[in-house]
C-alpha cells in the first residue's frame, strides 16, 4: 500500500511483480512457475477459477435437493420400519423435547449449507459485477464459508454413528438411508467450489479503478 497525504494507493502483489504460492505462502517472482519451498505450480490468477466455482457449485446444488427429499435414516424395529428425512428427523426430536438437539441438525443440515451456497455464489457474481460491500469484508465472508466447510459433515457423522451404534440384529436397527448418500456429496461438491474460488480476483476490480477504496468511489 502505498500513502499519500489523505489519499491511499493500494498496490497488489501482481503490480509489483510477486506471486505467492497457495500451499506455503511464499512469495516469489511472478516468471516462476513452481515454488522452491514446496514444489506446489505458482499462479497469478487462476483463469479457470470462476468456471470451476460454479461447476461445483451446481452439482452440488442438485445433489442437495434428493438430498432432503429422500430419507436419510432407516430406522427398522421387530414390528415396523421407519423412515425419516433431514427436516422430518428434526420435527420429531422436537416432538420428544429435545429442542436443542432438533436446532443443531436443522442449523448444520439446511442453515449452513444453503448459507454456503449463496455466500459462494454471492462471491463469484460479485468480483464480475459492480458491488456496494468492501474487499474486506468479502475476504472475511471467504475465510468464514472455508473454516466453517469442515463442520458440514455433522450430519454424516450423527447417521454413521446411530448406524454402528444401533445394531440388535432383528429387535432393532438403524441404517443410513439414500439421501445420506447425496448430503455427502452436496457437501463435498461444495467445499469444492469454495476451494476452487480464487480471493485474488476480490481485489482485481478495485486495482482497475486506480486502487480506491469502496467508500471513495
Amino acid at each position: 500500500m502505498v500513502s499519500s497525504g489523505t489519499s491511499e494507493k493500494f498496490v497488489t502483489a501482481r503490480e509489483m511483480g510477486i506471486v505467492a504460492c497457495r500451499r506455503c505462502t511464499k512469495a516469489w517472482p511472478i516468471d516462476r512457475e513452481t515454488c522452491g519451498r514446496c514444489g506446489h505450480s505458482l499462479q497469478s490468477r487462476d483463469r479457470h477459477s470462476l468456471q470451476k466455482v460454479w461447476a461445483y457449485w451446481l452439482v452440488g446444488l442438485i445433489c442437495y435437493i434428493p438430498a432432503n427429499i429422500y430419507p436419510m435414516l432407516r430406522t427398522q424395529t421387530l414390528f415396523q420400519v421407519d423412515e425419516s428425512t433431514i427436516i422430518g428427523g428434526a420435527v420429531d426430536i422436537a416432538h420428544y423435547g429435545n429442542y436443542g438437539i432438533a436446532a443443531i441438525i436443522l442449523i448444520a443440515s439446511v442453515v449452513i449449507p444453503l448459507a454456503k451456497f449463496w455466500a459462494v455464489a454471492y462471491l463469484a457474481v460479485s468480483v464480475k459485477s459492480p458491488t456496494r460491500v468492501s474487499n474486506h469484508r468479502r475476504q472475511l465472508l471467504y475465510e468464514i464459508v472455508e473454516y466453517i466447510g469442515r463442520w458440514s459433515m455433522i450430519d454424516i457423522f450423527v447417521v454413521a454413528i446411530l448406524s454402528a451404534l444401533v445394531q440388535l440384529k432383528t429387535l432393532a436397527s438403524i441404517n443410513p438411508g439414500i439421501a445420506s448418500i447425496f448430503f455427502a456429496l452436496s457437501v463435498i461438491f461444495t467445499m469444492l467450489s469454495a476451494q476452487s474460488f480464487d480471493s485474488r480476483l476480490i481485489w482485481d476490480a478495485q486495482a482497475k479503478e486506480g486502487g480506491k477504496r469502496p467508500d471513495e468511489r
